[in-house]
């Protein structure tokens, strides 16, 4: 790998690990201001949103200057949100700002894959930007829940700067210093990040050909055989991630009598099973066999309604490693074929943006629900099983799509021969 490659790397794993630690300090800053139950999974909504009203524009906006500007913009764009929480603005509104970086922070990291390394480098590329992703979510969430843990963060507030004084006296301000230190890093690995070259024909401008532009490939992507079943995958996964990310620090909460900041490694724990998922799929699992990984999707939903029987931490970390593996073995082949396929169909740019579209409407719609369900009190021990039930029966649904696709093209080829 080119050592520009590298420096994309740090850049991405600082700045997603500050995105981490910064959702789990802005849930324990809603907890002292003793804002209701609902709303902590509104942080996440609100940091999605900006993928979802931006997706049409985002991917011109990428591709208008060199890759490494855009990367530094938008992550000075992150820092800002993350300063807003400093001056008392409403941590929804200020995660909401971080999210809008991260928007548009997306297209440039994976498009500058596509500009500095060979087509055949680029699953490599990708497994490596997967798996650093995945362990800055774990170290970030864990980091996140460190600074919260009250011995660090009074640790933290002791700790004296010569000659300077910050006038910080809250934890979260103390927490909020060290993430915004994480920004940082990642602003100057972006600085050293190396012009590819790559410039494009002129942008377009105009916003509603943008979006008639967007829609033209979404309608593409969905209307493709192969497309339409990785992308519902991808779709359902993301959606279904996020939410569980929730799920797990209320059920550690009421099933394991965890706080915050314990149960915050749980969702690293996650994580690592992702990790290991990921990996495994990226050996075994090659393009052409990607499709036959789909009944893991309806066993990590059984698996997951198990969780209401666990009221022991030992039982809950394999079983929530097992959780993961199977989402991570799932998910990998499917990202791969879905990029095969947008790469094949139209520019990886733009498929991306189709993909984070749907993903993060996935991710808004689920967690919606859930946010829903907790305002109406629902037993959390219900919603786990819902929840579980629900991806289930979803992955059984898109099987019998893909099962209905192969025997219509099977007759069409039929057909065809009897036509000879």
């Amino acid at each position: 790998m080119k050592s520009g490659f590298y420096t994309i790397m740090a850049a991405q794993f600082f700045s997603s690990l500050a995105d981490n630690a910064l959702l789990i300090a802005a849930m324990a800053l809603l907890a002292s201001m003793h804002s209701p139950s609902w709303m902590p999974p509104l942080l996440k909504l609100f940091f999605v949103l900006s993928y979802v009203l931006l997706a049409a524009f985002v991917g011109a906006f990428a591709d208008s200057l060199p890759k490494g500007k855009v990367m530094l913009m938008t992550n000075m764009i992150k820092v800002g949100g993350c300063a807003l929480m400093f001056f008392n603005v409403h941590p929804l509104l200020a995660y909401a700002v971080v999210g809008f970086g991260a928007a548009a922070y997306s297209p440039a990291k994976y498009g500058i894959l596509t500009e500095l390394l060979p087509p055949e480098k680029l699953v490599a590329a990708n497994g490596w930007i997967e798996g650093l992703t995945v362990s800055s979510i774990i170290l970030g969430t864990v980091l996140g829940g460190a600074l919260v843990n009250p011995q660090i963060s009074s640790a933290l507030l002791n700790f004296d700067f010569p000659v300077l004084d910050f006038n910080i006296t809250t934890p979260s301000e103390a927490a909020l210093c060290v993430i915004t230190a994480c920004y940082g890093l990642a602003a100057l690995f972006n600085m050293r990040i190396p012009d590819t070259g790559a410039r494009y024909e002129h942008q377009q401008r105009n916003p509603i050909k943008l979006i008639v532009d967007f829609a033209g490939c979404f309608t593409v992507l969905w209307k493709d055989k192969l497309g339409q079943i990785s992308l519902s995958v991808t779709t359902l996964f993301w959606g279904a991630g996020a939410t569980l990310q929730f799920i797990v620090l209320k059920w550690a909460e009421k099933s394991l009598n965890m706080p915050l900041d314990k149960a915050a490694i749980l969702q690293g724990v996650v994580a690592v099973g992702i990790a290991l998922g990921a990996v495994a799929a990226a050996r075994f699992v090659p393009l052409k066999k990607s499709l036959s990984v789909m009944p893991l999707g309806i066993a990590m939903g059984l698996v997951v309604t198990t969780m209401v029987f666990v009221h022991n931490v030992w039982i809950a970390y394999p079983l929530l490693i097992l959780v993961g593996a199977l989402a991570g073995y799932f998910v990998v082949p499917m990202n791969a074929l879905l990029q095969h396929r947008g790469h094949v169909l139209m520019s990886a740019g733009h498929s991306i943006a189709v993909q984070n579209f749907n993903e993060n409407l996935s991710v808004l719609t689920m967690l919606a629900l859930y946010a829903l369900m907790v305002s109406l009190n629902l037993d959390i021990l219900v919603v786990i099983v819902l929840f579980g039930l629900f991806v289930a029966s979803t992955m059984y649904l898109v099987m019998r799509k893909h099962a209905a696709n192969q025997r219509e093209f099977d007759s069409l080829a039929l057909i065809g021969e009897h036509k000879h």
